[in-house]
């Protein structure tokens, strides 16, 4: 069984556009009000193929790989947070959408949530799963960083796997051998591996510091505002979470058990009813 099975009688487009002169690829489906969804540190697109069927019966759904991500073109510079910011402006002016709901996951929450902060008119809700960007642990960041690089530099696929068990509370369930076949590919790119180092450049102290979400940045984000957060989430305690939800104005923080770093896959169905009620304005 394929996860692109999950689209099964969806019609979708998958598809690159030119964002800014990045080609960029975007998975599309439904209508109505854009949604778009942002990954993670190293993700993909794929992320969120579990929730496209239901959400696209309400919205018009946009994921797309983020800058240097993916299949989507990267720049010779080290992608930092308003790098991200812009590659993700430049690509709703490329589609022509001038206000979008956002979701965010892990790195795409930092960057939705700074969009937010910075352009509070593009965003109309704001839904921010297990986000970074507001702690900068050295282990954490070395995690990702060794992690990363050995699934990268070794054509072992089973140090891939071991990747993308990092984020899951049930492995056993959540890691698909497709999964890891796709992350595999991607992470074998020659063009993936040759800008490694700006990919993670955010996991070194002197680049993530400085591009931190502060206080007064959450205290500015207007948009209605859904967290959501894995009570087992391996980069990042619930403490972490409730702070952030404390910081920016009238959010809500919802935290779901027995789940790691990718609410959105682990329990798709719950959190598809969530974010749609919340998207939808029924919170």
């Amino acid at each position: 069984m394929t996860f692109w099975a999950d689209l099964t009688g969806v019609p979708f487009s998958l598809d690159y556009v030119d964002a800014g002169g990045v080609r960029t690829r975007t998975l599309r489906a439904g209508q109505g009000d854009p949604v778009v969804f942002l990954h993670g540190t190293s993700g993909h697109l794929e992320a969120f193929v579990r929730n496209f069927p239901a959400h696209s019966r309400h919205f018009s759904c946009h994921a797309i790989d983020m800058l240097g991500h993916g299949y989507t073109a990267g720049v010779d510079a080290p992608y930092r947070i308003p790098r991200y910011v812009d590659h993700l402006l430049s690509y709703l002016d490329a589609v022509g959408i001038g206000r979008a709901h956002l979701v965010g996951e892990s790195l795409g929450g930092w960057v939705a949530g700074r969009l937010a902060a910075d352009h509070p008119d593009r965003v109309a809700r704001l839904t921010l799963v297990a986000p970074g960007g507001t702690v900068a642990n050295p282990k954490v960041m070395e995690r990702i960083r060794t992690s990363t690089r050995a699934a990268v530099e070794s054509d072992d696929t089973g140090l891939t796997r071991k990747r993308l068990e990092l984020l899951m509370h049930d492995p056993d369930k959540d890691v698909s051998d497709e999964l890891v076949a796709v992350r595999h590919d991607i992470y074998h790119r020659p063009e993936f591996k040759a800008g490694l180092s700006n990919l993670l450049c955010l996991q070194e102290m002197a680049n993530r510091e400085p591009d931190l979400l502060t206080g007064e940045q959450l205290g500015r984000i207007t948009a209605p505002t859904l967290i959501v957060w894995g009570a087992q989430n391996p980069f990042g305690e619930v403490p972490e979470a409730k702070r952030m939800n404390a910081a920016i104005p009238g959010s809500r923080l919802e935290i779901f058990e027995k789940c790691g770093h990718w609410p959105q896959h682990e329990h798709s169905g719950r959190f598809d009813a969530l974010n749609i009620a919340f998207l939808n304005g029924r919170d």
